[in-house]
């Protein structure tokens, strides 16, 4: 696919990442910067001009870095969830938001926080805490069936999806996977091919749909392995067992 856009992956905190979307002008939207020191020198390293900042959750390591951010480039606009206690424009009830020439879709994925958000602006996905390469986020306020619906809600983008998650989760998540069902081709495979890599970041839907345990409750062959004859049960086992890992 192609596409004017430019996808910018910034290391920061222990295992963050923070996303930026850069347009034909060099003008860039900054999703979840936790931090804003490591966000100021990638854009002056790289010449690039913020003009707006996306929050997923409220979760300080997504947020923490925003009013920083906002300060420094003067009344940058965020863009957030109303869980979010910082000063926002909240597009919880909205559709989508245009931000210069980008239009982002909102995607309500209530789970790890129950007011979490996605934007999609084709091909990118950013998804926060809610899936990550090979696993998927941890169930701190919602309950297992919205987790699930709101997974599946991202399982049904293209294959083509370019999917950007908030953390770099992929090798923890594989061992996981490994463990619990070992003789899986794909998801063995996959394992040695990024084994060595720092950064196994930006994944596809296609990617995940084959590697992800947690997309793939609705297999005949795992239910039957696992003797779990029902999706979201099958669901609430792997993120049980992937809880005390």
């Amino acid at each position: 696919m192609t596409t004017n856009k430019q996808l910018h992956i910034i290391p920061a905190l222990k295992d963050n990442y923070i996303w930026l979307l850069e347009n034909s002008h060099k003008q860039c939207v900054i999703v979840d910067p936790g931090d804003s020191l490591p966000v100021i020198n990638y854009m002056a390293e790289h010449q690039l001009s913020p003009i707006a900042i996306l929050l997923t959750h409220h979760h300080s390591d997504h947020v923490a870095g925003a009013l920083n951010l906002q300060n420094y480039y003067g009344n940058l606009p965020i863009f957030g969830p109303d869980e979010i206690d910082l000063p926002i424009t909240n597009i919880s009830t909205q559709l989508a938001i245009t931000i210069a020439d980008f239009t982002f879709d909102i995607i309500l994925v209530p789970g790890h926080t129950l007011g979490h958000v996605a934007y999609y602006n084709k091909p990118y996905l950013f998804c926060g805490d809610t899936l990550f390469s090979a696993g998927c986020g941890r169930i701190f306020e919602g309950t297992y069936q919205q987790m699930f619906n709101s997974l599946n809600k991202l399982k049904a983008l293209p294959d083509n999806t370019i999917v950007c998650p908030a953390h770099e989760y992929t090798l923890s998540n594989l061992k996981f996977a490994t463990h619990v069902v070992p003789c899986d081709r794909n998801i063995s495979h996959y394992y040695q091919q990024i084994a060595n890599k720092t950064i196994t970041l930006p994944t596809t839907i296609a990617i995940e749909k084959q590697i992800n345990l947690f997309l793939r409750c609705d297999e005949l062959e795992l239910q039957k392995e696992f003797a779990i004859n029902n999706d979201l049960k099958l669901f609430e086992f792997f993120r049980t067992q992937k809880d005390s890992f």
